[in-house]
């Protein structure tokens, strides 16, 4: 009898081992080599609603706008995964115009990027505009991004620099109807710098493998442009932003507040 409680110990013992190291066989799967594609979906809104050319969006103040431009640029994309690790897409290839006018019937603009290291990503970070030591680099440094930027409308000229983002409309008061609105911010040459980076969270990780291409659902609320960080009056002045050395660094700021990320597939 205590031979045969003896034997059954022995192989329950055996098979929880044997489950351990299951376990810390799939806690130590092996990515060595491995790359896969990761999708940033950009998804513009205005708050709670879908964005629509030609639609008009209440703000603060009692002001209304209607936009027929939405563009802006986006770079230096790098994920971080769960060890604290960074990857950073290489740079040559690290810099994406999103347009609204390219976005899909759900509206969405897609920057896929491929060869990504193979890792559990928890989060991504990227900038928005043109960050000095690329504009550094002159204008023979900026390979085929150059004329993208200029065909794009993306450029005063070199020397003043890459629009980050363009909006382009009107916008109505109490007292004014249909007023133009052009908002076009980047930083002025090396004078003046409107570069911002932005940083968010996955709500569930993000498994890049060779097997499974992983999409990321950013909504970009373009309310937060005028009603970010802090609340502006087109009245005010706000309707043409351009180059100036204090309305510029405003809109920046908030366009660094209008991202989020909505929801992540791991397909």
């Amino acid at each position: 009898m205590k031979l045969l409680k003896y034997t059954f110990a022995f192989l329950a013992c055996a098979a929880i081992t044997s489950c351990a190291s299951d376990d810390d066989n799939n806690n130590s799967e092996d990515l060595t080599g491995q790359t896969g594609e990761v999708t940033l979906k950009f998804d513009n809104g205005v708050g709670d609603q879908d964005f629509i050319f030609g639609t008009t969006y209440n703000k603060s103040n009692n002001e209304s706008f209607q936009l027929e431009n939405v563009k802006y640029i986006i770079s230096n994309v790098q994920f971080t995964d769960s060890n604290g690790n960074t990857f950073m897409y290489p740079t040559e290839d690290n810099v994406f115009i999103v347009d609204e006018a390219d976005g899909n019937n759900a509206g969405e603009i897609y920057v896929t990027l491929d060869d990504v290291d193979a890792a559990d990503y928890v989060s991504v970070t990227f900038g928005v505009g043109i960050d000095q030591d690329r504009f550094a680099l002159g204008a023979d440094g900026q390979g085929d991004f150059l004329d993208e930027a200029s065909d794009e409308g993306m450029m005063w000229s070199w020397a003043s620099g890459y629009k980050f983002i363009k909006l382009d409309g009107t916008f109505s008061t109490s007292t004014l109807t249909d007023e133009p609105l052009n908002v076009h911010m980047g930083s002025v040459g090396t004078a003046l710098d409107n570069y911002r980076e932005v940083t968010l969270a996955f709500p569930n990780t993000v498994l890049v493998r060779d097997d499974a291409s992983p999409e990321v659902h950013i909504k970009a609320d373009i309310a937060k442009v005028f009603d970010g960080a802090t609340s502006l009056n087109f009245a005010d002045g706000y309707d043409q932003v351009h180059t100036d050395a204090n309305e510029t660094p405003i809109i920046a700021d908030n366009i660094n507040t209008m991202f989020s990320v909505h929801h992540v597939h791991n397909d």
